[in-house]
C-alpha cells in the first residue's frame, strides 16, 4: 500500500517555511491506519517489547494500538508540565524552536525494555530526548518507529547508534 498518497502536505504550518505532513488524512481511511499499525506490529513482534513510549501527541494515535498488538505496557511522553506525579525531563531542539519533553519517573523499570514511536522523524529532537528519559530511567531502547521520516532534515544523526525504522521516507 502506498500509505504516502494517504498524507496530507500543509504549508506554511505551524509557522511560514514548514511543510506540516499531515497524518489526519492517513488515521481517517481505516485501511491505510490498519496497514500502517500492522507494519509496525510486524516489524517489531519478535523483539520482546516491554514498554513502547509514545511521543506527544500524534505519537499517541499509533503508540497505544502497537503497544497493544505487541502485548507491550505504553508510556506517555508529554510536553513539560502536563504530567500530573513527578517527571524526569530533557529539552531539545526542533526546525522552528525548541521544547521540553517528560516522562512520569516510575515509567519505566531498569532494564525494561523500549520502542520509542512517534508519527514524523525530522530533525530528531524529540525522539533524542526521548531516548534520554528511557536511558535515564535505566531502559533499554530497543528501536524508534515513525511513519514518516522527512530524510533531508537528517533527524537519524542524531540517533547513531539505535535502531530506526519508518514507514515512507520523504525528500520533501
Amino acid at each position: 500500500m502506498d500509505i504516502a498518497s494517504y498524507i496530507r502536505d500543509v504549508p506554511d504550518f505551524p509557522i511560514k517555511g514548514i511543510l506540516f505532513k499531515d497524518i489526519t488524512t492517513l488515521t481517517k481511511h481505516s485501511e491505510a491506519f490498519k496497514y500502517s499499525i500492522d507494519q509496525l506490529t510486524e516489524r517489531y513482534r519478535d523483539k520482546d517489547i516491554d514498554l513502547v513510549a509514545a511521543i506527544e501527541a500524534r505519537g499517541f494515535v499509533f503508540g497505544a494500538p502497537l503497544a497493544y498488538n505487541l502485548g507491550a505496557g505504553l508510556i506517555i511522553v508529554r510536553k513539560e508540565e502536563k504530567l500530573p506525579a513527578e517527571t524526569v525531563k530533557a529539552e531539545y531542539s526542533l526546525e522552528y524552536g525548541t521544547n521540553v519533553l517528560e516522562m512520569h519517573q516510575d515509567a519505566i523499570e531498569p532494564g525494561q525494555r523500549v520502542l520509542v514511536v512517534d508519527d514524523l522523524l525530522a530533525t530528531g529532537g524529540s525522539a533524542a530526548a526521548t531516548v534520554e528519559l528511557v536511558e535515564k530511567l535505566g531502559g533499554e531502547v530497543v528501536g524508534l518507529a515513525f511513519v514518516i521520516e522527512l530524510t533531508f532534515l537528517h533527524g537519524r544523526d542524531k540517533l547513531k547508534g539505535y535502531e530506526i525504522f519508518s514507514l515512507l521516507e520523504s525528500e520533501t
